[in-house]
């Protein structure tokens, strides 16, 4: 973070005067805008009725809140090179330092009216961003994603918008299930770390629950919080399933899918490449949308 004591305290406080009626609850600032109670992990946050100013630490806030209407002010990213996803169709979002690593200074300018965080990995900078604005955390990244995005509709003031981006997610589950019957049959996804780590994710995580929603059953592990477990090149026998789909930079090279999976095509007959930034970092309501695409495409290829 690059920040002192003396120079984040000095944009803080500039920032909080602008922001004084939504962070302390101001009667004609209230009187204006209106404001409202959500519960989060910190406890209340009064927040506006219809922020214009939101700045956002995680991927999921960022795609709600796009999927919600709302384009943030300013983003944490997935890393400083990375950038903002192209998926989500967006221009004008100022990185923010990085989703583990959030830049105070480069938040407090911003003069933010909503900050929107997460406790399991912002909580030592919570005092810090609620002095600048009405700040809500989410509890962990890894709970349920959809519940996490009701939080963020709540913290929006749009939860009417959100339920019904989150319905028509489940309808088109039930839609694909429907139409392709693939009950019974396995699906795993694998991202490949490094020459020397495989991660597979588990039924609570974001695209391991959206195969779950079309009716794939994803093989038994050891889940870490039923989110992911990591394995070994030597140990790939464990990634079985009658369908592996393979997160990559570039859905066209495949020599990215990792060398101990091509050289054992008799135990993986099905394998497809899926795009990282959605696949893995688009977890909300659009890169849903992005995720069931891929699928209801690879299933109809196998019709």
């Amino acid at each position: 973070m690059r920040f002192t004591a003396t120079s984040f305290a000095a944009v803080a406080l500039a920032a909080a005067v602008t922001l004084t009626g939504c962070s302390s609850g101001d009667p004609a600032t209230a009187a204006d805008t209106g404001t409202h109670a959500v519960e989060h992990a910190r406890g209340t946050a009064q927040v506006p009725n219809d922020p214009k100013r939101v700045v956002v630490l995680e991927p999921l806030e960022l795609d709600t809140a796009v999927a919600a209407g709302v384009t943030p002010v300013g983003a944490a990213v997935a890393s400083n090179t990375s950038g903002l996803p192209a998926y989500l169709g967006v221009d004008g979002v100022k990185p923010v330092g990085t989703v583990p690593e959030p830049d105070l200074e480069a938040i407090a300018a911003l003069k933010p009216d909503l900050i929107l965080g997460t406790e399991s990995r912002h909580s030592k900078l919570y005092d810090q961003l609620a002095a600048v604005a009405p700040t809500v955390f989410m509890k962990s990244q890894a709970d349920p994603w959809q519940d996490n995005a009701k939080l963020v509709g709540a913290a929006l003031n749009r939860a009417d918008k959100v339920q019904g981006l989150l319905d028509d997610y489940q309808k088109r589950c039930t839609t694909i299930k429907d139409k392709y019957a693939v009950n019974g049959k396995t699906a795993q996804l694998v991202r490949p770390r490094d020459e020397t780590t495989l991660s597979l994710y588990g039924p609570v995580s974001f695209a391991g629950s959206t195969l779950q929603c079309v009716g794939f059953t994803i093989p038994q592990q050891q889940w870490e919080d039923g989110l992911q477990a990591d394995i070994s090149p030597e140990n790939i026998v464990k990634a079985k399933a009658d369908h592996v789909f393979v997160t990559t930079a570039d859905v066209n090279d495949s020599a990215t899918i990792p060398a101990a999976i091509r050289d054992n095509k008799a135990e993986f007959p099905s394998v497809t490449l899926v795009d990282t930034t959605y696949w893995i970092s688009g977890v909300g309501p659009k890169g849903a949308q992005k995720v069931l695409d891929d699928i209801e495409k690879f299933l109809e290829s196998k019709k």
